[in-house]
């Protein structure tokens, strides 16, 4: 360590890291495991994963950080107003000049804190409408499939296997899953989410029913279905969900967020499905009852087609009545053809009487249509000859009017290099290129001269 001594001072001299890195040695070497009590706040989780938070009592606070890879280790996410106890150590961070405890562990601080803690979760998610129970979901009767999530070494999946067996064999779809510890929370919501998004086409049969069980044990044990991550991912499942966690007498919030609630294990066993024994007595005492009913409706028909068959008429007597009736009516109707048809056949004869015959109309039709064809023809021709005239007439004078008759005359048209006529000599400069048009011809020209003739009323040039 570099040491600069002053004249006159004999205490030697520190730079600030020097005496920082000493500091934090000193501290390190005396706190290297510490377990700390205290109240959480100012909690926040860095977008690197870090954990920063501040333990206090009464009249104290101590900053904690918990490194990444040290998070999943955790029994309980750390929340602000959370008593815990936390196992760690001392260190310094000479960025701020304080010190800090590095968290490798975390434990509530006693029941009293956990069941506070509990209680405050629940008054949460129910201020959330996420217990309400107009969303809770019925469970089917007699399900195809069961999803079961629970530890699969346990005793709790063999009760749910006997009952079921004892009752009504079924078909049950595991997921193994961790229910104590730290990643039994996410092992269970995985095992619901998984359910949930089995595709109705996949090769594994998609649950009706999914039951979340485990046996009995303290309110550590039971802690991961009290997690906030659980507790929501029951409540948005599709799928009917029983909770069966503990004894009849332990409670956990995810009672709360399933559908139904099963005292024990192999209640909600009870719960899924019926006995299959009573079912099939039931369903013969139905049938015998059905066939009872049936039978006794049958013969109260029976009964009743003998009473109405005694205040009936013989059908034989009925029968020759009603053929003898029909003959009547038969005869009766043929006759009213025959005469209805003569009528016709003397009415058509009237009326044909004074027609004229369809070839009287055809050769009076065809001389109509050759006077009116020659009217037309005639009148065709004198439009024709109308317009014929007036179009020649309108020629003559578009011809003598043609600026071609001009030029026969002896005058020319003179346009500029952009073909456009030239009316004034003022138009005309020197060098300027133009276009004379003649009777015979055209021919390209020159202006060597820029002077003016003014013509005179006889028509000549006025050279004075």
């Amino acid at each position: 360590m570099t040491q600069i001594n002053v004249v006159g001072d004999n205490r030697p001299i520190f730079s600030v890291s020097e005496i920082s890195q000493t500091l934090k040695r000193s501290v390190e070497e005396n706190f290297s495991h510490v377990r700390v009590r205290g109240e959480i706040s100012r909690f926040t989780q860095a977008s690197s994963g870090h954990l920063y938070l501040t333990l206090k009592d009464n009249t104290s606070v101590l900053d904690g950080v918990c490194w990444k890879g040290t998070v999943p280790r955790l029994s309980h996410m750390p929340e602000d107003g959370m008593e815990v106890i936390v196992t760690g150590r001392l260190t310094t961070y000479a960025g701020r000049s304080n010190y800090q405890i590095v968290i490798e562990n975390l434990e509530i601080a006693g029941e009293g804190a956990l069941l506070k803690l509990i209680e405050e979760r629940r008054k949460k998610l129910f201020s959330e409408g996420l217990f309400d129970e107009d969303k809770k979901k019925s469970i089917p009767f007699i399900p195809n499939c069961i999803g079961l999530i629970t530890s699969p070494t346990g005793a709790v999946i063999q009760d749910i296997l006997r009952v079921l067996g004892d009752r009504f064999p079924s078909f049950v779809l595991l997921w193994p899953a961790n229910v104590q510890g730290d990643l039994a929370a996410e092992q269970v919501c995985e095992g619901i989410r998984t359910f949930n998004n089995i595709s109705p086409t996949s090769k594994l049969q998609r649950p009706d029913v999914i039951i979340v069980a485990r046996g009995g044990g303290s309110i550590e044990d039971l802690w991961a279905f009290n997690e906030e991550i659980v507790l929501r991912t029951v409540a948005e499942s599709n799928i009917p969900l029983i909770s069966a966690i503990g004894h009849e007498t332990d409670t956990t919030l995810i009672d709360f967020a399933s559908d139904i609630r099963a005292a024990t294990p192999s209640v909600a066993a009870e719960m899924v499905v019926p006995i299959k024994d009573e079912l099939l007595s039931m369903i013969l005492n139905h049938e015998t009852r059905i066939q009872r009913t049936i039978l006794r409706t049958l013969q109260g028909h029976n009964k009743n087609m003998e009473s109405l068959a005694r205040g009936l008429y013989d059908p034989k007597r009925l029968i020759e009545e009603v053929m003898q009736r029909l003959d009547d009516r038969s005869e009766r109707l043929i006759n009213a053809k025959n005469n209805y048809l003569n009528g016709l056949l003397n009415l058509v004869a009237k009326i044909s009487a004074g027609l004229i015959s369809p070839e009287q109309q055809l050769v009076s039709k065809e001389n109509y249509l050759i006077s009116h064809l020659k009217a037309w023809q005639k009148s065709l021709h004198r439009f024709y000859d109308q317009k014929s005239y007036k179009l020649e007439t309108l020629g003559l004078r578009l011809e003598a009017v043609s600026y071609q008759n001009i030029l026969d005359r002896g005058f020319a048209l003179i346009r500029d290099r952009r073909a456009k006529p030239i009316f004034s000599s003022k138009k005309l400069k020197k060098g300027m290129s133009i276009n004379i048009t003649l009777r015979d011809g055209q021919v390209d020209a020159t202006i060597n001269k820029e002077k003016n003739y003014p013509i005179n009323k006889d028509g000549d040039e006025d050279k004075n």
